[in-house]
């Protein structure tokens, strides 16, 4: 299921996408914006994964509210207007469609959104750990830290949950070194994408914090050449 939001200050554009959307058993609406400000607080609070957003809106354009997103949702362009479009697709929007939108037209973009999405699905990284006597997926993406504990090795997931493990951290550092994967201590071996600061005394993980003074020498040289400072 994929949550959408349609950003549109036109009551009838709004009408005519709602209609589409309930055409399409995959896609649910979860929210209607008139501006982008609106829109915003809306991306506060509910998960979405697909706008369907105007450019020609009051105070703050659907080109600029796109660019001031850190995280942005797979997006849809839909306009009267054909003059943005180069700047649309520099955006990396899915799609720039033309109103009136016709159904074949949005089924056709929508179409795009459902390949990209299942093709990402598909290629998703993981590996294959021993706990409680089974061979457990975990998916790559869902890992914030390793840390050893004697014998067995603790996963931290980002929903909290931990998983002991008895596969060797080295075995786990040699695996993971090309997946973004920083071994930072004997200890701790790190999801550097989940890292929002640092310096040469701790390191952040979302919200855990990990210190370790003089064992962090080098970790802003590993960081950097990771390439996904």
């Amino acid at each position: 299921m994929i949550n959408c939001i349609i950003i549109d200050d036109e009551p009838l554009a709004v009408k005519l996408l709602e209609n589409h959307i309930s055409k399409i058993d995959s896609l649910k609406l979860v929210a209607t914006a008139k501006n982008a400000i609106e829109a915003y607080q809306i991306l506060q609070t509910k998960p979405v994964d697909l706008m369907f957003l105007d450019i020609e809106m009051p105070n703050l354009n659907g080109i600029e509210f796109l660019k001031s997103l850190n995280r942005k949702p797979k997006t849809i362009f839909t306009t009267a207007y054909r003059e943005f479009a180069i700047e649309g697709f520099e955006l990396e929007a899915v799609d720039y469609i033309l109103k009136p939108i016709t159904f074949e037209r949005f089924f056709k973009s929508v179409e795009r959104v459902l390949r990209n999405i299942s093709y990402d699905e598909q290629v998703e990284d993981f590996i294959i750990v021993k706990t409680d006597g089974l061979n457990r997926k975990i998916i790559l993406s869902d890992i914030l830290y390793f840390e050893s504990q004697g014998n067995d090795v603790k996963i931290t997931l980002q929903n909290e949950k931990k998983i002991i493990t008895k596969n060797k951290m080295t075995d786990l550092e040699n695996s993971l070194s090309d997946s973004g994967f920083l071994r930072i201590h004997r200890s701790f071996l790190i999801n550097s994408k989940y890292v929002t600061a640092f310096n040469n005394n701790e390191i952040i993980l979302n919200k855990y914090n990990r210190s370790h003074k003089k064992e962090f020498e080098g970790f802003v040289a590993k960081f950097s050449a990771s390439r996904l400072l």
